[in-house]
């Protein structure tokens, strides 16, 4: 045992603590606490036996101290002590025992599970074996675990007994991790860890687990190496030790690992690991492969298999200490416990393996039985108790392996029919659950087997079959546990994954806090209901209600992994509605209960259930006009909501809480932009609430910002208006329901038409209004009309930069937006809102200013009963009126007027001129303005304003007509006479001092400082407008400078440029292909890339000498156009080319206005616009467009490889035309010219042609290509030269060299150069190129080994050759020498050895060498040959073989090749081919010889005949023929002294003799093969009949035995149906009779076929018109016809086939059919639908069953998996009677190597009728020991032999395959099974010889002897 363990007679087991002791306890047990007491106190043990592990004194276990007598008398006084105590307890218990009955002897039972015992086991053994609970578990205890939880903070493992534990982060490892950031932390552990790792670990402490009201414990364990590996030394450490470690660093070459110890360390090479991604302080297992002892470093390997299979071995110095879990030992059973077994290790080490933990899960109560003593086995360490050196092992098979056991059931879950399989009395229940992919074990307490007070044990026996369900699952056991009350199965919540969003569940409160209240539902599943969902109110605290103990009924509002949320809202739990649960639950209309979530101004946000949000707008809350949303809804509001749409990818959803969809009529409605006029209704703090004038019914809102222009006057005149108002004129900005938003401003009532409503009517590089609705720290939002919203980024909300954008603009603000982009895919739109951009070009902003200021007037006026406008007809602008001074001020003079005591004047200090003035004189003085808000007049003294008034106009006091001689749009000198705060007063000298307005501020810049102006200061100033108020409006060309005046007089005076005009013109923006240029006032223009020079004086940059802001002189070539796509802005066309500025005006318009000229075959220039993947884009003109394919760019392919970055915008390019597009005026260019320049084609004009595709190639030409696609086989390759136009390189003009496969260096979408060879086009216009990749071709160097022999001329007999295979056949195989020619090659001159399956040997695509045998010139063929040596001597060979056989030999043989009329059998030894004619297989009639027989599979048979003349050999395989044969005489075997290698050459020859002719065109034979040949040879040979078999009618299972598969109830009877066989064999005779006459009407057609091998469409025509319902011959003249590229005539002959064939030829027309298949599947357009068109009609016409079968097979062929899928499905659903269908639904399966197959083994079972259900699950079984798992078979042939044990068919099924497997100890256990039934003597016979036979090969002289003394004592035994 351990070290230490010499004390081991003298201490007692101990108890583990004092809690413990208090409890019943045997005495033994309380002697042992005491003994292990006085040994583990430090104090009393003396010094001797301090020792370490490694101490070379004391080895492993120690030496005793006591001597051998004191040893036995220790151990008899301590047994001898035992006895005593034990009978005294019965004897003072035995009574206490009876009144308690079950309930003490439970208690006893506890007590003995609850105690851990370790390896000083004294006296008698434990009744049970260790068992780890919360009772005994205990701190520095080590566990074996598997982690089930990877949390952000801890992980959550399974520990042996179904316990969980839980780990700390920082548990995990010993080394530091920076994990960077706080994102990452939270992902620290998932990163090194994941669920079902398996991990070993340490206790730390148990705690009370406080948040379980249980009183349960919580396990705290720790994963740190340095507590793991406590007392582990380098010395320790041994050549192939297992170590847990851990991932220090992450170096160069490899990793540093940690193992808990800091005197060494570990490495880990990185190439050790390829593949796996390592993490630092990630654990792993390693393998010790060397110890540098002197670098202390322990160099290991990870690889799982080695760790797997490691076992630990006894090493020196191993203490108990060093034992880690997880390692695994090799142990000894000792002794079987009653709930495990006790086994001994590494020598002195004992343990104990629970019951749950043996090898079977699913062990019965006999379990014992297969644990004798001393049995060996392997187990893993499970748990180490240092304290009472208790060790727990598992002999789990997963868990030997390293493997976390698998869980295929789930929480929950609820399994019928689940079998009992043992019972423990007082315990539990283990059962068998029907789980799948695989049943798994279950335990059910005895606490959870029934609800009735009954003991379970009575209810419930072994063999049972009872109804359980899931509670929860032990994952490192891969035991589930479960109940089975009745209970159980009550309700719709069980689990977290029972809990759905929306569900109606009654729960009790059990706890109720501040955050909400705890709730718990019948099943045991707690929910949280949050505070503001405990009532329908806002609340602050629980409502009383909410009491604990309390039952109510909940809503369930989401469920997220197992966290779910329930609502006490009576709104949602009575609610009737749907609920909303996901995004895609969200159908537009949908009515639905939702709940607020946050109110803004915009509108709200509702939650519904499972985390769904929605937005309701501000329209669709169905408030009044006026009303705010928080005014009328508050958080937490239960609604009824609308859904209007929902984008689900996007995650969002649009509400509505007005639930009527029911609007306006169409009449009624009014649409944005339109001007309205209403009257106010009401006022609210934000908002003015209108009715419209005439729509009575509807009502408007004009917020506050919407007042006016200017925020000053609209916070005036928000406090003036009153119900009752008139608004004469309003915009309609948007519509909130049946109510309006709308707008008062001026700028947007006079530009409404002009503002845009949706995306298409924005267009860059324009200006429109709109107005500010959202800022943001980055930037400003505007709108326009309804919710069209543009967004202007701050850097470009203002000229200059500014801090916060708060500072220059406010929610409300009028602004002018420039349009910068527009994207339409996004919907949105880029806005630059800085003043140089968006300047008004009009006065629109000063006029609106005055016009309100008059209508405020207005409203005063009427509201102050004395309030008089009378004096302002009296103070017009600009005339003279008199004043008495009345004060003199620091400020100026105040004036007051006799008949207008309320009105004031002012004269400011510089508008006093000269005079003097003193107080009340009289004086005269000029008017400049008028306020008349307040009744002020600014007046002006000055003598040269004063002068310019005549007094006629001011006696007449009419108003002054100067501004009469302004024009509109004029420039003027101006003087600045009085700064107001918005704007100047001017006065116009020139004029007469005529006075006006101009604003200093603008739409955009109100909060911004504005420019500062002084009295007196001249101005430029332009008229903008004349006011029907008498002022006169100007706009400053300080602030206008360079902007567009549209509609105006001099604008229209420019506008009489006409093309030729010569004008200067500024650079305002350079383009790669323009410069932008403006010029005159307000235009703009461009001048494109091709206008700056003549084409001989072409740059590469023309733009390089120009700059921005450059003055140039440019001439106009082409009219002014729009600039974009509506806008109003138009763009002239300019050029500066040299020529064009050097000629006069009418010169230059004669020679810009000639006509559009080009011609095919010209040289052209052009400049790049752009490039994309395929096409280079160029601009040849103005309005001449080119693009140059890729292809046509270079023939190199490294150019192009790097098509997209040899082009840059506005590079200069030059190509040649060939073709010209007139409408489009687009040219077509190519840079590489196909034809020679020099030659003698000439140009051709436009009207002459286009160069096509075809006519741009000739032959010799070296192009560009790209491989489109690599043809199958020896196809070659598919190259695109051009857009629509491909080329084919033949196979061998791939390489130069003849190698293997040539076509390896290719791949699709690779660029090429190739030269072209051939360009041909058929009757029907279809173009074929022949393409070379060569380089000799290429390059025209002749190389000697790359001759490609081209004409049949080159050719003559004796010379060798080399070619590729390009078909394979039974018959030979045809190689290609070049494009042009192909050589035959017979299968008799393939080799002079035996080719058992020539498709292997010589693959399509091998490369050979050959000779040439003859030339054929007038046929065009070529016989070649792989064989070299003398023929002779090999004729000779054959011929000594055949002498030594004699008729009636008894041969076996492997089958060779299958045909219709028989086998061609290879005789075994003597390497000679034989024939046995179908007549000669059996005695019975078989149907189908393809189906019995396989190649390759052995068979014996009879020589019936031997014909030495022609070396031909008849055979026999009847069963008589055997059977009364005697036994194969070994004197007439071969005795293999031949030469084997030149054996069978005659006979083949021989045997080709009687074969056909290959066809000799590849194309032909290419597309036979896709009609459904596997190879050209035979089905040449197959004209019709059963014989033409095209693609197979019936997929066979080309893997299966012959009758093994195909008919398993036949094989092996051994006359079983012998009184059938008599009746039948006269039906054979005359079977026979009739198929040796198509025999030989078979044979005469295909040698006419031979000889006369149709090869033109005429002969075609003849044969078919001979042979009209051979469906073999309609089928051939397809494959003609397809191998001249006629899909279209292929497809009339089939539809002529099958209105031909006569309508009685069933099987015919389904050939025809099948051949249509495959042609649609391979030329349809497109495929799938073309095949499934054709396949509807053949259905109306054959069998449905076979053409799913043929079209199944035609999908398999050519790979289309997912539609051979979808076939068999519908094919299982609509032939679900049929075994051949299920069949081939197994072998899909078996073939993809997926799960499942049993699902559809039962599908099957249950779907076809029961008397095929032994012919299904037998070829079933053979399927599963063939291409599935050997195991599903045996399970499957042992659940029918169990029905069926006398059925000797099955039983030789079974032995075949397990003999094929090769395992002899089950072959013989099946022989030894099968010989001992009680069956009648012939099937006995077939068994016993069976068994013989198997021996005598395999076995030895004894077990043949037992074969034969078995049959002997049967024989005896069947006679007695």
């Amino acid at each position: 045992m351990a070290a230490g363990s010499e004390h081991k007679k003298k201490r007692k087991p101990e108890k583990r603590s004092a809690d413990d002791g208090s409890k019943l306890r045997k005495p033994v047990k309380k002697a042992r606490k005491e003994a292990t007491d006085t040994l583990t106190a430090p104090a009393e043990l003396p010094t001797s036996l301090l020792v370490e592990a490694d101490d070379p004194d004391f080895p492993r276990g120690g030496g005793s101290l006591l001597s051998r007598r004191e040893q036995a008398d220790a151990r008899a006084e301590a047994e001898a002590q035992f006895e005593r105590e034990e009978s005294y307890s019965r004897k003072g218990k035995g009574k206490a025992r009876k009144k308690k009955g079950l309930k003490g002897s439970s208690l006893d039972f506890d007590n003995d599970l609850g105690s851990l015992f370790g390896d000083g086991i004294t006296g008698k053994l434990p009744r049970f074996a260790n068992r780890i609970t919360l009772k005994n578990i205990s701190p520095r205890m080590k566990l074996w675990g598997v982690i089930v939880e990877v949390n952000r903070k801890d992980l959550v493992i399974s520990l042996p007994g179904g316990l969980r534990g839980f780990v700390h982060a920082e548990e995990v490892t010993d080394i530091p991790i920076s994990t960077g950031d706080k994102v990452s932390e939270g992902y620290f552990l998932s990163s090194i860890f994941h669920v079902g790792q398996l991990v070993s670990c340490v206790v730390l402490r148990v705690d009370d687990d406080k948040k379980d009201g249980k009183g349960n414990k919580r396990i705290w364990l720790s994963l740190r190496l340095s507590l793991l590996h406590k007392g582990l030394t380098l010395d320790a450490i041994q050549d192939g030790m297992v170590l847990n470690a851990q991932v220090k660093s992450v170096e160069d070459h490899g990793y540093i690992l940690f193992f808990g110890v800091s005197s060494f360390t570990g490495f880990l090479p990185k190439n050790e690991r390829d593949g796996d991604q390592i993490f630092t302080g990630q654990i792993m297992q390693c393998v010790v492969k060397d110890i540098d002892k002197a670098r202390a470093v322990v160099h290991v390997d990870s690889d799982s298999d080695l760790v797997s299979k490691f076992i630990i071995k006894d090493l020196k110095g191993l203490s108990i200490d060093l034992l880690v879990p997880g390692m695994m030992v090799n142990a000894r059973v000792r002794s079987t416990l009653e709930n495990g077994i006790m086994v001994s290790f590494l020598t002195y080490f004992t343990g104990t393996v629970d019951i749950f933990h043996l090898e079977n899960t699913f062990h019965s109560g006999t379990w014992k039985d297969n644990y004798n003593q001393n049995k060996k086995v392997n187990a893993r360490i499970l748990f180490i108790d240092p304290s009472t050196r208790a060790v727990g092992l598992t002999l789990n098979k997963y868990l030997i392996d390293n493997k976390a056991p698998p869980a295929y059931v789930q929480t929950g879950e609820i399994y019928d029919n689940s079998q009992i399989l043992r019972v423990d009395r007082g315990l539990g229940f283990l059962l068998e659950i029907r789980s799948s992919p695989a049943p798994s074990p279950a335990y059910v307490s005895i606490h959870d087997a029934s609800d009735e007070v009954l003991k379970p044990e009575k209810k419930f026996k072994e063999g049972d079959y009872v109804r359980v369900r899931i509670l929860g699952m032990r994952y490192l056991e891969g035991l589930a546990t479960g109940t089975m009350k009745a209970s159980a199965f009550e309700g719709s919540v069980f689990t977290h994954s029972d809990v759905k969003p929306g569900m109606l569940v009654k729960s009790k409160v059990i706890a109720v806090e501040n955050f909400g209240a705890i709730v718990q539902f019948p099943s045991g599943v707690k929910a949280l209901c949050p505070l503001p969902h405990m009532s329908e109110l806002e609340i602050i605290k629980p409502p009383k209600k909410f009491m604990v103990g309390a039952e109510l009924l909940f809503r369930v509002l989401g469920c997220k992994s197992k966290r779910i949320t329930v609502t006490y809202k009576k709104s949602l739990v009575k609610s009737k509605l749907d609920v909303l649960a996901s995004y895609g639950d969200a159908a537009e209309g949908l009515v639905t209960h939702g709940w607020i979530t946050k109110i803004e101004k915009h509108g709200c946000f509702v939650r519904f259930y499972n985390g769904v949000h929605g937005f309701a707008h501000r329209s669709e809350l169905g408030l009044e006009p006026g009303a705010e949303a928080d005014s009328v809804y508050h958080v937490g509001q239960v609604v009824k909501c609308r859904i209007i749409s929902c984008a689900t990818s996007s995650r969002r959803i649009s509400v509505s809480f007005v639930i009527s969809t029911k609007r306006t009529s169409d009449d009624g409605a009014v649409k944005m932009g339109c001007v309205v006029s209403s009257v106010v209704e009401r006022l609210t703090p934000t908002a003015v609430i209108v009715s419209l004038t005439k729509n009575g019914y509807l009502k408007g809102t004009i917020f506050n910002d919407h007042l006016a222009d200017h925020h000053a006057q609209a916070t005036l005149l928000r406090s003036l208006l009153r119900p009752g108002y008139e608004f004469d004129q309003l915009v309609v900005l948007d519509s909130e329901g049946t109510s309006l938003i709308l707008s008062a401003k001026h700028s947007l009532i006079s530009s409404a038409m002009k503002i845009p409503s949706d995306l298409a009517q924005i267009h860059p590089l324009t200006v429109v209004y709109g107005y500010i609705c959202n800022i943001i720290e980055s930037g400003c939002f505007v709108r326009f009309l309804g919710r069209l919203t543009g967004f202007a980024p701050k850097n470009m909300a203002t000229d200059e930069m500014i801090d916060n954008i708060l500072d220059a603009f406010y929610i409300g603000q009028t602004v002018r937006s420039h349009i910068v982009n527009v994207n339409s895919e996004a919907g949105r739109v880029k806005l630059s809102l800085k003043q140089s951009l968006c300047l008004s070009s009009d006065v629109s902003f000063i006029k609106g200013y005055f016009l309100l200021e008059e209508k405020i007037a207005a409203i005063q006026m009427s509201d102050v009963k004395d309030f008089d406008l009378s004096w302002v007809k009296e103070f017009s602008i600009g005339s003279l009126v008199e004043g008495e001074i009345q004060e003199i001020k620091e400020l100026g003079v105040v004036l007051g007027f006799k008949n207008h005591h309320d009105v004031v004047g002012f004269v400011a200090h510089h508008q006093l001129g000269c005079v003097n003035v003193e107080l009340g004189s009289v004086v005269t003085a000029l008017v400049l303005d008028i306020a008349k808000l307040d009744g002020l007049v600014d007046l002006s003294l000055k003598p040269e304003l004063v002068g310019s008034v005549s007094a006629k106009d001011t006696k007449k006091k009419r108003r002054r007509n100067i501004s009469v001689d302004l024009k509109l749009y004029q420039t003027v000198k101006a003087v600045v006479e009085i700064v107001k705060e918005n704007y100047l007063v001017l006065s116009v000298p020139e004029y007469k001092n005529a006075i006006g307005y101009a604003s200093t501020t603008d739409y955009n810049i109100q909060k911004l400082p504005c420019k500062h102006f002084v009295n007196g200061q001249s101005v430029i100033a332009t008229v903008g407008e004349i006011s029907s108020s008498g002022r006169l409006l100007f706009i400053l060309n300080s602030l206008t400078d360079g902007l567009e005046t549209p509609n105006s007089t001099r604008a229209k005076r420019k506008s009489t440029y006409t093309v030729g005009s010569l004008v200067e013109a500024e650079v305002i923006d350079i383009k790669p292909l323009e410069l932008i240029l403006k010029f005159g006032f307000g235009f703009y223009g461009r001048i494109h890339i091709t206008e700056v020079f003549d084409d001989r004086d072409l740059m590469e940059n023309p733009f390089t000498k120009f700059r921005v802001g450059q003055l140039l002189n440019a001439r106009i070539v082409a009219k002014g156009g729009h600039s974009g796509n509506g806008a109003k802005r138009s763009r002239w066309e300019l050029s500066i080319r040299p020529s064009l500025m050097a000629g006069s005006e009418e010169a230059v318009t004669t020679c810009v206005s000639e006509e559009f000229n080009f011609s095919v075959g010209e040289n052209v220039r052009g400049y790049v616009v752009k490039v994309d993947s395929e096409w280079l884009w160029l601009s040849v003109s103005r309005s001449v467009v080119a693009h140059l394919y890729i292809l046509d760019s270079s023939c190199e392919p490294h150019e192009l490889q790097k098509f997209q970055q040899c082009y840059s915008v506005g590079q200069a390019v030059k190509g040649r035309i060939l073709s010209i597009n007139m409408e489009k005026k687009l040219l077509r260019l190519a840079s590489c010219p196909s034809v020679d320049e020099t030659g003698d084609k000439a140009s051709q004009k436009i009207g002459a042609s286009t160069v096509s595709d075809g006519q741009q190639f000739s032959s010799g030409d070296i192009v560009g290509g790209r491989i489109k696609k690599i043809l199958p086989s020896v196809g070659g390759l598919l190259v695109q030269i051009g857009p629509h136009l491909f080329g084919r390189v033949h196979y061998t003009e791939l390489v130069d060299e003849w190698v293997p496969h040539p076509i390896s260096k290719y791949q699709e979408g690779q660029f090429v150069k190739c030269k072209i060879l051939e360009i041909s086009r058929s009757s029907e216009g279809i173009l074929h190129v022949d393409l070379s990749l060569r380089v000799s071709v290429i390059t025209n160097e002749l190389v000697s080994c790359s001759k490609r022999f081209e004409k049949i001329d080159d050719l003559h007999p004796d010379m060798n050759i080399q070619g590729y295979v390009k078909n394979i056949t039974s018959k030979g195989c045809f190689i290609s020498l070049s494009r042009m020619m192909d050589a035959r090659i017979l299968v008799s001159n393939l080799s002079y050895a035996y080719i058992d399956s020539p498709e292997k040997e010589f693959p399509v695509g091998k490369l050979v060498h050959a000779k040439v045998l003859s030339v054929e010139p007038l046929s065009n063929r070529v016989e070649a040959t792989l064989k070299t040596g003398n023929k002779a001597e090999t004729i000779k060979s054959i011929a000594d073989t055949i002498v030594n056989l004699h008729v009636g030999d008894i041969v076996t043989g492997h089958i060779r090749r299958i045909e219709s009329y028989g086998l061609f059998i290879t005789l075994d030894k003597a390497n000679v081919v034989g024939l046995c004619h179908i007549s000669e297989l059996s005695d019975e009639h078989i149907d189908n010889i393809e189906a019995s027989y396989a190649t390759g599979e052995k068979v014996v048979s009879k020589i019936l005949k031997i014909d030495e003349e022609r070396q031909r050999i008849s055979l026999g395989m009847k069963k008589s023929y055997i059977e009364n044969a005697s036994d194969v005489d070994q004197s007439h075997a071969i005795n293999g002294s031949h030469d084997h290698d030149e054996s069978d050459s005659a006979s083949m020859d021989n045997m080709d003799n009687e074969l056909l002719d290959l066809l000799h065109n590849d194309d032909l034979i290419k597309h036979q093969k896709m009609l459904g040949h596997d190879n050209a040879g035979s089905e040449i040979l197959t004209p019709s009949g059963r014989s033409a078999s095209v693609l197979p009618l019936q997929v066979s299972l080309e893997d299966s035995d012959g009758s093994d598969l195909d008919n398993p109830v036949i094989a092996g009877q051994d006359g079983a149906n012998e009184n059938k066989q008599a009746a039948k064999r006269d039906r054979c005779i005359k079977k026979k009779a009739k198929d040796e006459k198509e025999l030989e009407i078979i044979a005469a057609e295909e040698r006419r076929l031979q000889n006369d091998m149709p090869r033109t469409e005429d002969e075609f025509e003849k044969l078919v018109r001979s042979s009209p319902n051979s469906s073999f011959v309609w089928i051939k003249y397809m494959a003609y016809m397809l191998s001249l590229a006629e899909v279209e005539k292929a497809r009339n002959i089939a539809e002529r086939a099958l209105r031909t064939i006569n309508i009685n030829e069933e099987g015919e027309k389904l050939n025809i059919w099948v051949a249509y298949f495959n042609l649609e599947n391979e030329h349809g357009s497109p495929p799938e639908e073309a095949v499934k068109k054709i396949f509807q009609r053949a259905l109306q016409y054959s069998d449905p069953k076979k053409l799913h079968l043929a079209l199944l097979g035609v999908y398999e062929r050519s790979e289309q998996q997912n539609l051979a899928e979808e076939l068999l499905e519908r094919m299982t659903k609509k032939f679900k009677h049929s075994c051949k269908v299920w069949m081939h639904c197994i072998q899909s399966f078996l073939k993809k190597d997926e799960d499942g197959i049993q699902s559809i083994v039962n599908r099957a079972v249950i779907s076809l009728p029961r008397k095929k259900h032994i012919k299904f699950i037998s070829q079933t079984a053979l399927l599963e020991f063939k291409s599935g798992v050997p195991d599903r078979g045996r399970s499957m042939l042992e659940s029918i032999l169990r029905e069926y044990p006398k059925r000797t068919d099955l039983w030789s099924i079974y032995l075949d395959q397990e003999i094929r497997l090769g395992d002899a100890e089950v072959i013989r256990a099946l022989f030894e099974r099968a010989t001992c039934l009680s069956l009648p003597p012939k099937k006995m016979k077939f068994l016993f010889k069976k068994y013989l036979d198997y021996e005598k090969a395999h076995g030895d002289e004894d077990t043949v002897e037992h074969v034969k003394r078995k049959a002997l004592e049967y024989v005896e035994s069947s006679l007695a």
